[in-house]
């Protein structure tokens, strides 16, 4: 039993004492760099957007400290305060052992340590982000989001949670793999319904225009093998300055989504260049590898937790009761970053390849390297992106290549394993 607790507080402090290190390290980095931009950076950013560049860098870097240091605050109180203990009393006690109080236990319990964080979130909305001039949503706004979030989770977390542990019930000792079935069969279906029913309920999404740009895009489309059901734009400049572009959904339910903002920092040949990229990903096979990889680390997972479930010490470690599933799913929600956070690195690689590979798509689709190139360009500073970030700190963290590591690859001097 102590030694599952003890495990748990060392991984806690362990990953608190190498995310503030990294975050030193990048900070270090920033304000070696501060004064002047690096020459082989010149000509990327102008002066002014390169300086506020460096103070949001620093800026977000100091808040990361306090959520870090937070979080793993929050986690150890959990883990170790009683609080766990007290809340399945209180949720079994409503009918002991049934499927349903299991699962109200469950989606009760993240709801709560959800709304713990709501401070933070609202810290960086509406002073780091509005300082720097990304913030455009309201409280009421972000009241109503947090609202729907909270809804949405319930609506879909607990019914699933009680068929998951019902599932249990009925399937003797291969439950974990009915149980993964189970899951995964959920994110699919998820995929397919969120641009249809959970994307509208935060943005408005229209149809693109008719004119050049959607007679460009839909050209694009159409030569690359790329069919959709429809290009639309979605109000993303409501919420955020920030701006993006992605797909959704599979075959005929397939969207192209484009926030307003990137359609307003962007020239035609530019955004063709964004959605050459985006279609990079599926003609390069990335969604289908991805959600292999999720199924195999989902797969892991449902296996850990059917040792657990078996292993008495390790609910009874957390003063919750031994080889029942629920505290032990609940558990591994809560401790499972401490293991996954080292498999970070290799997961942003892999991403980071993928994003090489877009890239040089994109290149060959619109038949030059510069649309894409100029639109990197303009979306970093608009951004305010990072251009200097430490080694180690962008191997961790960053899912994306550096605009100079891209750039680089795009010119032909680099591939992917420069990522």
């Amino acid at each position: 039993m102590d030694g599952f607790r003890l495990c748990a507080a060392l991984l806690v402090l362990l990953r608190l004492a190498v995310q503030l290190l990294l975050e030193g390290a990048n900070r270090r980095q920033a304000l070696r760099n501060a004064d002047h931009c690096p020459p082989a950076l010149q000509g990327l950013m102008d002066p002014q957007a390169y300086a506020r560049s460096v103070s949001y860098t620093l800026a977000k870097g100091r808040l990361s400290c306090v959520e870090s240091a937070y979080g793993a605050a929050v986690l150890l109180a959990v883990l170790f305060g009683g609080a766990l203990p007290r809340l399945w009393r209180a949720f079994n006690g409503l009918a002991p052992g049934a499927a349903w109080t299991g699962a109200l236990f469950v989606v009760a319990t993240v709801a709560l340590l959800g709304l713990l964080g709501l401070p933070l979130e609202w810290w960086s909305q509406f002073r780091l982000e509005e300082r720097f001039g990304f913030n455009k949503s309201t409280l009421g706004l972000w009241v109503a989001d947090q609202a729907k979030y909270l809804a949405l989770g319930v609506a879909i977390g607990f019914p699933v949670m009680w068929a998951l542990l019902v599932l249990v019930d009925r399937t003797g000792a291969l439950w974990w793999v009915w149980g993964f079935a189970l899951l995964f069969g959920v994110r699919l279906v998820m995929i397919v319904l969120f641009p249809t029913l959970v994307l509208p309920l935060f943005n408005k999404l229209s149809p693109l225009p008719d004119g050049d740009l959607r007679a460009r895009l839909l050209a694009l489309a159409g030569r690359t093998g790329f069919p959709a059901s429809t290009i639309e734009v979605m109000d993303g400049s409501k919420r955020s300055g920030h701006s993006n572009a992605f797909f959704t959904g599979f075959g005929r339910f397939r969207h192209v989504v484009l926030f307003d903002t990137l359609m307003a920092q962007l020239a035609p040949e530019e955004v063709e260049a964004v959605l050459a990229h985006e279609i990079g990903h599926h003609k390069c096979g990335h969604v289908p590898k991805s959600l292999a990889l999720t199924a195999l680390l989902q797969f892991a997972a449902f296996a850990a937790i059917a040792w657990l479930s078996r292993a008495a010490p390790f609910n009874e470690a957390f003063g919750l009761p031994a080889h029942c599933l629920a505290p032990t799913f609940l558990l591994v929600g809560l401790t499972g970053g401490l293991v996954t956070f080292w498999f970070t690195p290799a997961v942003n690689w892999l991403s980071r390849r993928n994003e090489y590979e877009a890239d040089a798509f994109a290149r060959n689709a619109v038949g030059s390297s510069n649309p894409m190139m100029v639109a990197l360009r303009k979306l970093s500073r608009e951004n305010l992106s990072n251009l200097t970030p430490h080694p180690l700190y962008s191997m961790v963290y960053y899912s994306h290549p550096t605009l100079v590591e891209r750039e680089r690859a795009l010119r032909g001097h680099a591939g992917p394993s420069s990522a």
